[in-house]
């Protein structure tokens, strides 16, 4: 759900385009965000379309409601994504939703917003839930982690090389009584423990990310949803995700491909049975932002989308 400051959603005309949109149909935007793709969505759908709007940070869903809660066509829903399945079961609405779009991550009025605690860049206290009404914040997961779990998330889901002096620099801190209660404080604390800084990347970037990523489950939500895309769309129905790293982006590589293709058949086998026949046909390949748009909007330039049509 990456931007720039000013909400420009990433990739718009291109995600809109992919979504397929053709009057009617059952569409979801599962990150709301502040509404980019939505509201260009909205604007190609007739009085017969349905359009749900999720998103899983209350001021998002805020800012839903006050746009679109007197349209009859939105349904929002404060949920994570990873419990669409149910929630569209219970509506009667599996196997009809015409198109799914997903843009990953977190959006610039959360990155903006210093209060959050999503951002190095500005001073705030270390949170960095995308839903701000429960859950333990990054401080209070910090002040009790175990400096090996600690090491795992941030090499697994930052993919930082200095995973282990890092975190042995946060458990020492904190040992001390001395664990920064802040944004920026705990950025220092990660940079004085990393040796030799990536050119052009703060070396609390992939920290910060892999804490992220942690507190709010983020590949396991995607992972989620993916596992019951193929039921929820309706034959020709549109799964589109824009992803901004590469975590998320070989989950979502690798979840195309494999329903794209046809299973695994013994040596000689005739006909292929329903259950080894491709769901998914792959649109493209990784479709990405053009120059234009990444000298606009230099948050755009790690988006990487990928589409993919549920097959009869």
């Amino acid at each position: 759900m990456q931007a720039s400051a000013a909400h420009h959603p990433v990739m718009l005309e291109q995600a809109v385009q992919a979504m397929a949109p053709e009057r009617g149909g059952v569409f979801i935007d599962g990150t709301y965000g502040r509404g980019g793709h939505a509201m260009a969505l909205i604007s190609r759908l007739d009085e017969t379309a349905c359009i749900w709007l999720v998103d899983r940070d209350p001021e998002a869903i805020a800012v839903a409601r006050q746009r679109h809660g007197s349209d009859p066509r939105c349904h929002i829903l404060q949920s994570s994504f990873a419990h669409l399945g149910s929630h569209l079961r219970a509506a009667g609405l599996a196997g009809q939703v015409s198109g799914i779009l997903l843009d990953l991550g977190v959006s610039s009025p959360q990155l903006d917003d210093a209060a959050r605690g999503f951002s190095f860049l500005r001073d705030g206290p270390l949170d960095m839930r995308m839903d701000n009404s429960h859950g333990p914040t990054a401080a209070e997961w910090l002040s009790g982690v175990g400096e090996q779990a600690l090491v795992s998330v941030i090499r697994r889901y930052g993919e930082e090389r200095f995973a282990r002096r890092i975190a042995a620099a946060i458990v020492k801190a904190r040992d001390a009584g001395e664990l920064p209660g802040t944004t920026t404080g705990l950025a220092t604390l990660i940079a004085n423990a990393v040796p030799r800084a990536e050119p052009g990347r703060h070396p609390a970037t992939r920290t910060f990310q892999a804490l992220r990523i942690h507190l709010n489950g983020e590949l396991e939500a995607l992972d989620a949803l993916l596992a019951e895309v193929c039921d929820l769309l309706g034959p020709g129905g549109r799964l589109v995700v824009i992803s901004f790293h590469s975590l998320e982006d070989r989950r979502v590589k690798r979840f195309i491909n494999t329903h794209s293709q046809v299973g695994d058949l013994p040596p000689g086998a005739g006909a292929v049975p329903r259950e080894k026949q491709p769901r998914l046909r792959r649109l493209g390949r990784a479709h990405r932002p053009d120059d234009d748009e990444i000298a606009a909007n230099p948050r755009a330039r790690s988006a990487v989308m990928r589409i993919a049509e549920r097959l009869p």
